[in-house]
């Protein structure tokens, strides 16, 4: 009985993975070199508080936002991360998409595929461009090539197509997935730093009251700030990045999805005309 022929599928390209990688290992020093120094110069400016002091009372949420200590500039470089990572990632899930939108897009597909124009379908693809058309391209080229295989029954055939895009999907649907770690790495380590913002306040705080007679208001009101900074700054950081990362999960789902789709067409497709075409 014969095999569907094995044919070495297209290496895998580290070039993404390994830009990504270097990508990441640049935008994190360099957004905490920048939060450091908005915090120092642009927060910390004398002229965010009363009579020019940083030591006396803000006057505006930059000097209250200085107020929040030196966690602040971390929870600052996890909120500029979010921020970079999410175009970052917004961007090259665009790429995927295509020039076009992916629903359309499908549904030429599907109808080409009805047709039984194959050649329509792959010109389609070359005009979407992005990882479904990159994908569907694959199956459409495989289908092809079984076309003209003469040693396979349909079942064999049927098999390598459906295989063919399985591996195409392998190869590009990684790309879509870097970088969304970090991102959903923000959303409890922002909460938990912002959270150890908070207890630091409160104990200088408790310190405050515990000194012998009457506390500094001033210290204690900048204690009590410093904690409900940091919660703020925390949260906020943990929200956004649980809308971002569900955002971009959404996105890639919705890829997948019209992926599995079509390639399913694309099977059933060449089954149905080539068992037909056996009866006769």
């Amino acid at each position: 009985m014969a095999t569907a022929p094995s044919k070495p599928t297209t290496p895998v390209k580290k070039e993404s993975s390994g830009n990504s990688s270097a990508f990441a290992s640049l935008v994190i020093p360099i957004c905490f070199v920048i939060a450091v120094l908005l915090f120092i110069f642009v927060f910390g400016d004398a002229s965010h508080y009363k009579g020019g002091d940083p030591k006396g009372e803000p006057v505006d949420v930059f000097g209250t936002v200085h107020k929040g200590g030196p966690i602040v500039p971390v929870l600052m470089t996890m909120f500029l991360m979010m921020v970079v990572f999410s175009i970052e990632r917004f961007v090259v899930i665009g790429k995927a998409s295509g020039t076009g939108n992916v629903d359309a897009f499908v549904r030429k597909i599907n109808s080409f595929l009805n047709q039984g124009n194959i050649e329509a379908a792959s010109a389609e693809c070359d005009k979407q461009k992005g990882s479904v058309a990159n994908v569907i391209k694959s199956g459409l080229k495989k289908y092809r090539e079984m076309e003209e295989e003469p040693n396979l029954d349909v079942d064999q055939k049927t098999l390598a197509i459906q295989k063919d895009i399985e591996e195409a999907t392998a190869l590009e649907m990684p790309m879509l997935e870097q970088n969304l770690t970090i991102i959903a790495t923000l959303v409890s380590v922002g909460t938990l730093v912002g959270l150890l913002g908070t207890v630091v306040g409160m104990i200088g705080a408790f310190q405050t009251l515990a000194t012998s007679g009457a506390p500094n208001q001033a210290e204690l009101s900048s204690h009590i700030s410093e904690a409900l900074i940091n919660t703020a700054l925390g949260i906020a950081t943990s929200a956004l990045s649980i809308i971002s990362y569900n955002v971009f999960t959404s996105k890639i789902d919705k890829l997948t999805y019209a992926i599995d789709e079509t390639g399913f067409s694309i099977v059933q497709t060449f089954a149905a005309s080539h068992k037909n075409k056996s009866r006769y």
